[in-house]
């Protein structure tokens, strides 16, 4: 799928004032309550719901009549219920085997899918294991034994049971990537790669995502037969080709929050513009420091550098070009998922060019501005002059990047393990009384969270590079709002 399919197009849903759709064109018709059988029905309403969610209304029915569909909605819509309900409704109770898998990229929500899985499921006879990581084994062991017919799990906790032999996917007809974005930005395309190995080939496979990045479009193409494509956005984000967003930071705090932010996208490949060649050779040097594979195209770079830094760009050496507008026109990378504007252009056309780098061929990105209370007011020009719906965003908490370098550490340190020879394995319980000794003393623990750190950054940067000491906490800004 390289793609989307042509057979869609967007319609106000009167239901949602602020949600355009698109979706596969003739649709289904919308699911209600009343679609389900009568037991279903019952649990559901014994469960407080009057209604169902927008997204339940319009995903539900392609699930039911297994069409592989790809569905864009936003966190907090109602997808899991969207892919819970109908597959209830599909299980065989009497087959005591996995017949669902639902892969997540957290255990956080691998617990929340697995509760509603449970919630709903429970009532009906139908039983569901959580699996993932951080937890002991054996709870998961016991419900295979005991037969289940829902899965849901992180990659990585998935892969080991598998290449363990406790879980068999043989039974499976039905596969849900729940914020597949997210899955690919946790590091998980390796492990899920190899789980598709165990997984039946006649199968339908839906993939739910708040965004459709060319890393989703790719996923989607190698899991999936044809999908049809689904979208309910808020109105002021664009679904078919791009998004753009900003953050107002402070100018001082500016490469620090660049780097928030690359490590909180994980982006496959991107361009960061800056106006100057001062700022171009600044970030560069900023971001090499840090251990990024990262290249540099200015006015200061001779032409046959260029077309080096170019080439290592498309073929990978390097995954980030900091550049000035000398490289907005003309180039083509296909690749490439996002953009960054470290400054705001003085002309806006030159902003249309810039982001232009990215949704390239069909396929989708993300334009990320960084900009002052100054520049601002002149990206909101920006905005007025072209029509772009620019949408204001907060930085994250130190809490949340937090939560995400720990799930990204922990898919590291699985992938490591199960690439080590079996005697490095068993030396590892060499090390597991002085492990013990370690973790009693705080000063200890920081040696080991040093070493784990540095293990961390080595393999999100793919380079040798130092791991960055902590940066000092940026000032939030204020919660979404769209620019007009």
């Amino acid at each position: 799928m390289t793609d989307m399919p042509d057979n869609t197009e967007p319609a106000p849903y009167k239901g949602e004032a602020q949600v355009t759709i698109i979706e596969p064109q003739p649709p289904l018709p919308e699911l209600t309550i009343e679609s389900f059988s009568p037991a279903l029905q019952d649990v559901i309403r014994k469960n407080g719901w009057s209604d169902l969610m927008l997204v339940q209304k319009k995903a539900s029915p392609y699930l039911l009549n297994a069409m592989d569909i790809i569905v864009q909605s936003k966190t907090g819509s109602g997808k899991t219920g969207a892919f819970i309900l109908p597959m209830l409704e599909v299980i065989e109770k009497s087959h005591m085997m996995p017949q669902l898998l639902i892969m997540t990229p957290t255990r956080e929500l691998a617990l929340q899918v697995y509760q509603e899985a449970v919630r709903f499921g429970e009532p009906l006879g139908i039983r569901a294991v959580a699996v993932y990581g951080g937890v002991a084994y054996q709870p998961q062991l016991d419900a295979f034994r005991n037969g289940v017919h829902i899965v849901v799990g992180t990659p990585g906790r998935l892969l080991d049971h598998i290449l363990s032999g406790n879980l068999k996917l043989t039974s499976v007809r039905d596969l849900v990537l729940d914020e597949a974005d997210e899955l690919l930005s946790m590091g998980f395309y390796p492990d899920m790669k190899r789980i598709q190995q165990f997984i039946p080939k006649e199968r339908c496979t839906y993939l739910f995502s708040a965004t459709i990045p060319v890393n989703v479009k790719r996923l989607a193409q190698e899991f999936m037969r044809k999908p049809k494509f689904m979208s309910l956005c808020p109105t002021e984000v664009s679904v078919s080709s791009m998004e753009h967003v900003y953050y107002v930071v402070d100018p001082h705090d500016k490469d620090k929050a660049l780097l928030q932010l690359i490590e909180f996208e994980n982006p496959e490949s991107a361009i960061i513009f800056c106006n100057t060649r001062r700022d171009t050779g600044y970030i560069y040097e900023y971001l090499k420091a840090k251990g990024l594979r990262v290249g540099q195209i200015s006015g200061d770079v001779q032409q046959k550098d260029r077309q080096k830094v170019m080439k290592e760009l498309k073929t990978g050496a390097i995954r980030f070009l900091v550049a000035t507008d000398v490289a907005a026109r003309g180039i083509d990378i296909n690749g490439l998922t996002h953009v960054f504007m470290y400054d705001h252009p003085d002309d806006p056309e030159v902003y249309v060019h810039r982001a232009g780098r990215t949704a390239r061929a069909g396929n989708s990105g993300l334009a990320i501005s960084l900009v002052g209370l100054v520049e601002e007011m002149a990206l909101k020009n920006t905005a007025r002059q072209f029509s772009i719906p620019f949408v204001k965003k907060t930085l994250r908490s130190d809490k949340e990047l937090e939560e995400v370098i720990q799930e990204r550490t922990t898919v590291y340190l699985e992938q490591a393990y199960r690439n080590f020879k079996q005697f490095e394995k068993t030396g590892a319980k060499r090390m597991m009384p002085l492990i013990d000794s370690l973790i009693k003393s705080d000063d200890e623990k920081l040696v080991l969270g040093s070493i784990l750190h540095q293990f961390y950054w080595k393999t999100f940067t793919g380079n040798e590079g130092v791991a960055p000491a902590a940066e000092t906490p940026i000032e939030e800004e204020t919660p979404e709002t769209p620019a007009t």
